[in-house]
């Protein structure tokens, strides 16, 4: 073989352009230096967002969020990269190929145009055009800021949520940033993403068996597009890379991939972001920001008046003995997907140090103490359930959250489903708050299921807001008296507390500061100081009482 008539500068333009082809980190790197001005910085967070990228064009993903905080270079790899990759790859199917027509979107028109200039530049640039320029060109006639097509007839055009509808689509629809940073507390804003979501975007794919939607953003709050799909779709793979590793929320997805970080509090690309600039840039945003932005949970760490350490962990496979079992309704009976489900949480009060119950004295079904428990001299009374209620002889106090759950019914489904809850939890009182539609919940459950053992009372906030509601439980939380099992229902209840008052919802909420407020009133949850008082003044000796002043 005559190796003098090999042509070297093309054997090295041969593996170049497989080796881009191959991998979408690669093309990033090579093409960095024709789309930012800034130095290209490895790491892997960006293999990770190329990795699932690619499983989009091979037809693995059909569905993908991504969540990944500001300036790491996701429009730049998703909006301005990734259509270049795609039409530069060698197999042709309905996501790879030259004929693959690509519909992008943002928050703003001028953001999409501004990432489709950067795309249309990269692919006229002398790198791009040496190694696929034989494969394709685009069309002089159709070569705009904001649609561009090639001669395999692939083409890339842009819309924005702004722009509210379009007659176009795609067979890879990338939605950047739908949401605005600077807006995203408005709630006109938040109902036109999703409006425009629903009504339009999700629509939009050419085929939707083989097309695919990639969806990229910093979260930014609950309501957010992402939190959005996530709550209604199913399907999603979902890529979330906060800035911090947290090791209760360490990401695994669909094809494979696990965040590889090991330690709380380990950075995401410290050669990017050193602890000192993500500190510093949490302090600007404030905790609710940061929590998004950074994170990737649009919540503080520890949540907002409830902080999420507060709740106390239960790990025991079961619960101990509960002196009393209250629920706690919260009624919004109506299918409409707009208004607030119905939530119900369960409660139950233990004491003892080891979690066995130490009760003394004796309740009736209303909670209230009756007596201190005496076998030789109780009388039966039907009144009388078996309640005990903690005494302040043991040690204080706690209350368990046993049981949660919430979701839009007719009038007759919920009273069905809380009938059901309240026996199978063996509840001694159900509370429901004192409005219109408590009553007439109240009214059902009494006339079908006043047989059974729980009593039903309606609760009166008598004029507290939710907010003041919720504040006048918080030391309770905060005193460590408040615990929650492992449960996936119990991280929605501690969730929605966390994100109170700017969370989506807040029925859960209510049910919560109405249980708790409730047993402090009818003096069942005793704090451990106001336990301790009770218990050295029991101890005192009081002599005889004085006599009266005055004659009667």
């Amino acid at each position: 073989m005559d190796f003098s008539k090999i042509d070297r500068l093309k054997l090295l333009d041969d593996l170049d352009r497989a080796d881009c082809e191959d991998s979408l980190y690669t093309f990033l790197q090579y093409a960095w230096r024709w789309v930012d001005p800034s130095a290209f910085t490895p790491g892997w967070p960006l293999q990770a967002i190329c990795e699932h990228l690619e499983a989009v064009v091979d037809g693995d993903i059909r569905r993908l969020l991504i969540n990944v905080p500001p300036r790491c270079g996701k429009s730049t790899i998703t909006s301005v990269c990734f259509p270049a990759w795609v039409w530069a790859q060698r197999y042709d199917s309905q996501t790879s190929g030259p004929s693959v027509p690509l519909l992008h979107a943002s928050y703003a028109n001028a953001l999409a145009t501004r990432d489709s200039v950067k795309c249309r530049r990269l692919i006229e640039s002398p790198w791009y055009q040496k190694l696929w320029g034989s494969r394709f060109q685009l069309v002089g006639d159709q070569n705009t800021k904001g649609r561009f097509t090639n001669t395999q007839k692939g083409e890339r055009l842009i819309t924005s949520v702004e722009a509210k509808v379009t007659g176009e689509g795609g067979n890879i629809i990338v939605i950047d940033d739908p949401n605005a940073a600077n807006e995203v507390l408005s709630a006109a804003t938040i109902e036109m993403t999703k409006e425009w979501w629903d009504g339009t975007m999700s629509t939009r794919l050419n085929d939707q068996k083989s097309g695919a939607f990639v969806g990229i953003q910093q979260r930014l709050a609950e309501e957010d597009l992402t939190g959005h799909i996530l709550e209604r779709d199913h399907g999603w793979t979902h890529l979330c890379l906060p800035m911090e590793y947290e090791a209760d929320r360490s990401f695994v997805t669909n094809i494979g991939w696990k965040d590889p970080r090991k330690e709380a509090g380990e950075l995401l690309w410290p050669e990017r972001f050193t602890k000192l600039e993500i500190d510093d840039l949490a302090r600007r945003l404030g905790p609710w920001k940061a929590a998004g932005q950074l994170q990737q949970r649009p919540e503080p760490k520890g949540g907002g008046i409830i902080k999420r350490e507060w709740w106390q962990a239960y790990e025991q496979q079961s619960y101990p003995p509960m002196d009393l079992i209250v629920a706690s309704l919260d009624t919004a009976y109506t299918e409409k997907t707009e208004n607030d489900p119905s939530a119900l949480t369960v409660w139950g009060v233990f004491s003892g140090a080891d979690g066995q119950s130490s009760a003394t004295r004796y309740g009736s079904r209303d909670g209230k103490t009756l007596s201190s428990r005496n076998e030789q001299t109780l009388q039966f009374d039907e009144s009388l359930l078996g309640v005990d209620v903690p005494s302040t002889g043991g040690d204080a106090p706690r209350v368990m959250l046993m049981h949660a759950w919430q979701e839009r019914l007719h009038l007759h489904e919920l009273v069905l489903k809380v009938s059901e809850t309240c026996k199978k939890m063996k509840v001694d009182k159900l509370l429901i708050e004192n409005k219109a539609s408590g009553h007439s919940v109240r009214q059902e459950i009494r006339r079908l299921y006043g047989h059974e053992k729980f009593a039903v009372e309606l609760d009166d906030p008598k004029g507290m807001d939710k907010v003041s509601r919720l504040y006048s439980v918080q030391h309770l939380f905060a005193e460590g008296m408040i615990y929650a099992p492992d449960k996936t229902w119990a991280d929605m209840v501690i969730t929605q507390c966390g994100t109170f008052p700017k969370g989506r919802h807040d029925d859960l909420v209510d049910t919560v500061s109405m249980a708790l407020r409730h047993l402090r009133k009818i003096g069942v949850l005793v704090r451990a100081p106001e336990w301790a008082a009770e218990v050295q003044g029991s101890m005192q000796h009081r002599g005889k009482a004085p006599p009266p002043l005055y004659p009667a």
